[in-house]
């Protein structure tokens, strides 16, 4: 378990300290103030390898560089092991421009997921990836971590040994339908976890269907998914939320099983924590799924690990995620990071907040985690929204300023069902008797 990542020159403020609750994690912030750096960060202090370092196919993951590298730059992290706590600060060496770390195997000793945001995904196991392999790239070395671009969930991963491209992932079109084909415990998970995975309607709950060709060029068996308007539709033609969904929960049953298969193989027993990170958990989601998502990975940690402690690192975008968390956000287990822009010059500064329940995910819109002036959705409607707040605050204010204000709502169409109409409507009519 990852407790605490602490920063200084490197990332979008000059420091950051980020003190991880031991169930689950929430970031928000605007777009481009560090919240997928942070998850970047946490993987390499957990694994030691970026992942783009392990597979330079991916868009995302990219070695970390100081912000001024004539000035020291640290990364200094704490976690809870089996046996012992660990802490380590490294330092950034400008000449050989990598992160000074232990040469001993990381101190991680569960399974570590990653789920970047443009549907990469990275996965450390411990029973296989802290032992000695060798390649023809780096032989005597610790094995690679499993980073995965999106194509290569799908298809599948190679990697060259002995002269030879070895397949280490089948990928999910493939291993699926083995699965299915076998009839075996994989495939009963994948049904269990995608139906976790769907909304909380039962017209929506997704089930795996029939294999099927999707042409008679292809001699591939594809896995299905029965839709409630069109029967089983193959995944590679389902919909980029469903394909999402699915590939979250492939990636997740494929990882615990080939661990468990490693853990077996070495006469250990598996891990008793995974510790999966999800950047923009809300992609591709509609609404009614993203109000269920935070609440389902929570399960899944609980059945699909098997009983393992699940430590989840979330970063979102969206209010209804948030919201969804008011039934079971508990302080002492979870936590909430905002990202903010402040000051004159602007700088990045992290806090950790309070999280309250708000009742209403409209709510969360105007709270600390997304700074809107006000939940419409409407730009337009909104600037005359505080155009007209302001008049209300005028101590005189003509019947020009009146005019004007109220001329700029009736051009952006504010809804008479809209509250703001009653308060100013009211006011109109009493500056008109005045």
């Amino acid at each position: 378990m990852l407790t605490r990542l602490s920063l200084s020159n490197v990332g979008p403020a000059s420091t950051m300290e980020v003190k991880f609750g031991s169930r689950a994690n929430i970031f928000t912030g605007d777009n481009g103030l560090g919240k997928s750096f942070i998850f970047d960060i946490a993987w390499w202090a957990l694994t030691r390898r970026w992942p783009h370092e392990v597979n330079p196919a991916m868009t995302s993951g990219f070695v970390a560089r100081p912000n001024d590298r004539t000035a020291p730059a640290t990364i200094s992290y704490e976690g809870k092991g089996v046996t012992t706590d660990v802490s380590y600060e490294a330092t950034y060496d400008p000449s050989e421009e990598k992160w000074a770390g232990p040469r001993s195997r990381p101190w991680v000793s569960g399974l570590v997921a990653y789920a970047h945001a443009d549907g990469s995904f990275s996965v450390w196991d411990p029973a296989r990836n802290a032992r000695l392999g060798a390649s023809d790239e780096e032989p005597g070395e610790r094995r690679r971590a499993y980073v995965l671009t999106d194509a290569q969930v799908w298809d599948g991963l190679r990697e060259l040994r002995e002269g030879r491209a070895i397949p280490v992932c089948n990928g999910l079109l493939v291993d699926w339908a083995n699965w299915i084909n076998a009839h075996n415990g994989n495939a009963q998970a994948m049904e269990n976890a995608i139906k976790a995975l769907s909304p909380d309607r039962n017209e929506h709950e997704l089930a795996p269907g029939p294999l099927m060709r999707v042409s008679i060029d292809d001699a591939r068996e594809i896995p299905t998914v029965q839709m409630p308007y069109a029967g089983p539709v193959p995944i590679l033609h389902a919909s980029s939320g469903v394909r999402r969904a699915v590939a979250l929960a492939y990636m997740l049953i494929w990882a615990w099983s080939e661990h468990r298969l490693a853990a077996e193989r070495y006469g250990e027993a598996p891990a008793t924590s995974v510790i999966l990170l999800f950047d923009e958990v809300e992609s591709h989601l509609h609404p009614r799924w993203q109000r269920s998502i935070l609440g389902a990975l929570n399960g899944l940690g609980e059945t699909l690990f098997e009983g393992a402690e699940l430590q989840l690192l979330v970063s979102t975008h969206s209010p209804l995620v948030l919201a969804s968390g008011e039934s079971w956000f508990d302080a002492e287990r979870d936590a909430w990071f905002d990202l903010d822009l402040e000051g004159d010059p602007p700088s990045v500064r992290l806090q950790h907040r309070q999280y309250t329940p708000l009742g209403r995910s409209g709510y969360w819109l105007t709270s600390d985690a997304f700074d809107l002036a006000t939940d419409r959705g409407n730009l337009e409607a909104e600037t005359a929204i505080l155009r007209a707040r302001a008049v209300l605050r005028e101590e005189s204010p003509s019947a020009d300023l009146i005019g004007e204000a109220d001329r700029a709502l009736q051009a952006a169409r504010v809804p008479d069902t809209d509250p703001f109409w009653i308060r100013w409507r009211a006011f109109v009519e009493r500056s008109s008797h005045s």
